[in-house]
C-alpha cells in the first residue's frame, strides 16, 4: 500500500521538506497544503530585494510550479485546514486528507498592536507576499511620512527600504538602543548610526499608545512623548508561532510546537519544522525556536529525511543575514549562549567593516561579519569545533581565523 505524507504550510520549510523527501527516495504520495494562493516562497526578499525592486517576483519562489509536477508533489493552493484528526487532515470545505505521516510547517504570524485606532487604513504588517506587494506599491508613491514601529531586524530593514524609496522615515520603539537585545549596546548603536546617516529619525525609549486617523486613514502615531505625523505606518514588533492547529490536535506546545532533535512532535508520525517548531538542539542540550531563513532550510531537510525513515538530526548552527543600505551582515551562532558573553571586535567599527565575536569560557559561541566576506565558514568552524581562543587573537586582524585550531 502506498504511503502518504501531508505537509501543512506554504513556506520554505514546507517546500524544502517536500524536496528532501524525494531526494531521500520516498516514492509515496506527497501533498502540500498551502494556505495562500501562491506556491511556496522565501520570506527574506519580502523585506529586502523584492520590496526594494532589486529582484523580480519569480525570484521569491522556492521552485517554479512545474517543479512540483515533475516531482509528483501535489500542491493545493488556498487550502485552509480546519483540524487534524487521527490519521487525517480535515479541510475547511470538509475534504478529508489521509496521511501516514504529517508535517506541520505553519510558520508564524505578526504580533499585532491592539490599540486605539489600530484598525485605520495605512497601517501595514509584513509577513506574506501579498503584504510585501501592497507595501511596495505604497512606497513607490512619493511624499509619504512613514513611521516604523519596532527597532528589531524587520523594523530596521523596512526603515531602510522606505528610506531607499525616498520616504520620510521615523522609527519608534520602547528600547533605548536598536537591536540591543541580540547585539548589545555598542553594535546596536552602530545600526542606529547607519540609519541616522541615511536620514532616519529615531524616537526610542517610548511606547506607542495608539493611532490617530482622519476619514478612516492613519494620520499619526500617538506615543508617550507626543504624536508623530504619519500617513503610512509599518509595524514590525515580532511574530508568534502559528500553533492553533497543533494545540487543537493535543500536541505539546511551549513557545511553538515541541519537537525532538529529529523534529517529531509528542505524537508519533507527526513532525513540525520552521518557525513553528521549538526543537531540542543537541549542541545546546536545550530547546531553541529559530525564525530565520536558514532554519527553514535546515529543519525542512531534517523533517523530510526523518519522515522518509532516515536518521536525521537538527544540529545546524543558526544563521541569518541582513542588508540595509550599504551594509551587509551575516550572523552565525547560538543566541542563548551570548547573554553573558564578551564581545570582541576585529576591524573598523566606525567604517562598519568588522567581525564581532561573542566569547564565553574561552570559546566563540557566535560571530557576525559586517561588510567583510568569505569568513562565515571560518566563524562557524570556530563555533562548531569549540576552538579555544583569546580575545587578543580574535581582535588582531593579522591572526588568520584559519590558524586558530
Amino acid at each position: 500500500m502506498t504511503e502518504s505524507i501531508v505537509i501543512i504550510g506554504g513556506g520554505l520549510a514546507a517546500a524544502t521538506a517536500a524536496e528532501e523527501l524525494r531526494t531521500a527516495g520516498f516514492t509515496g504520495s506527497v501533498r502540500l497544503l498551502a494556505g495562500e494562493q501562491h506556491h511556496p516562497y522565501i520570506r527574506p526578499p519580502l523585506s529586502k530585494a523584492y520590496l526594494t525592486g532589486q529582484d523580480d517576483r519569480d525570484s521569491v519562489f522556492v521552485h517554479p510550479a512545474q517543479w512540483y509536477r515533475d516531482q509528483d508533489v501535489e500542491v493545493s493552493l488556498g487550502a485552509h485546514v480546519d483540524r487534524i484528526d487521527d490519521g487525517r487532515v480535515v479541510l475547511a470545505g470538509g475534504e478529508e486528507v489521509p496521511f501516514d505521516r504529517l508535517l506541520i510547517a505553519t510558520g508564524a504570524v505578526p504580533r499585532r498592536l491592539h490599540l486605539p485606532g489600530s484598525d485605520a487604513d495605512g497601517i501595514h504588517y509584513l509577513r506574506t507576499l501579498d503584504d510585501s506587494e501592497a507595501l511596495k506599491a505604497v512606497l513607490a508613491e512619493p511624499g509619504h511620512h512613514v513611521v516604523v514601529v519596532g527597532s528589531g531586524w524587520i523594523g530596521l530593514e523596512l526603515a531602510a527600504a522606505a528610506r531607499g524609496a525616498g520616504q520620510d522615515v521615523t522609527v519608534v520603539a520602547p528600547e533605548q538602543v536598536p537591536l540591543a537585545g541580540p547585539l548589545g549596546t555598542e553594535l546596536g548603536t552602530m545600526f542606529r548610526e547607519l540609519h541616522e546617516t541615511n536620514g532616519v529619525t529615531f524616537h526610542l525609549g517610548t511606547g506607542v499608545q495608539g493611532f490617530e486617523a482622519a476619514d478612516g486613514h492613519v494620520t499619526g502615531v500617538a506615543t508617550e512623548a507626543g504624536v508623530l505625523p504619519a500617513d503610512v505606518v509599518i509595524v514590525g514588533v515580532g511574530v508568534a508561532p502559528s500553533t492553533e492547529l497543533a494545540e487543537a490536535a493535543g500536541l505539546d506546545i511551549d513557545n511553538g510546537i515541541l519537537v525532538d532533535e529529529h523534529l517529531q512532535t509528542s505524537r508519533p508520525g507527526i513532525y513540525a519544522a520552521g518557525d513553528v517548531a521549538n526543537a531540542m538542539h543537541p549542541v545546546l542540550g536545550a530547546r531553541m525556536r529559530n525564525e530565520h531563513w536558514a532554519n527553514a532550510i535546515a529543519s525542512g531537510k531534517v523533517a523530510g529525511r526523518s519522515m522518509a525513515g532516515q536518521d536525521a538530526v537538527l544540529d545546524d548552527i543558526p544563521y541569518f543575514y541582513t542588508d540595509q543600505y550599504d551594509l551587509g551582515m551575516e550572523y552565525s551562532g547560538y543566541p542563548p549562549l551570548t547573554r553573558d558573553a564578551e564581545v570582541v571586535i576585529r576591524g573598523d567599527r566606525a567604517a562598519r567593516e568588522l567581525i564581532a565575536f561573542w566569547v564565553a569560557d574561552g570559546r566563540v559561541v557566535a560571530g557576525m561579519n559586517v561588510n567583510i566576506w568569505d569568513v562565515n565558514e571560518e566563524i562557524q568552524r570556530l563555533i562548531r569545533d569549540k576552538v579555544s581562543v583569546t580575545a587578543a587573537q580574535l581582535a588582531d586582524p593579522s591572526v588568520e581565523l584559519s590558524s586558530l585550531t
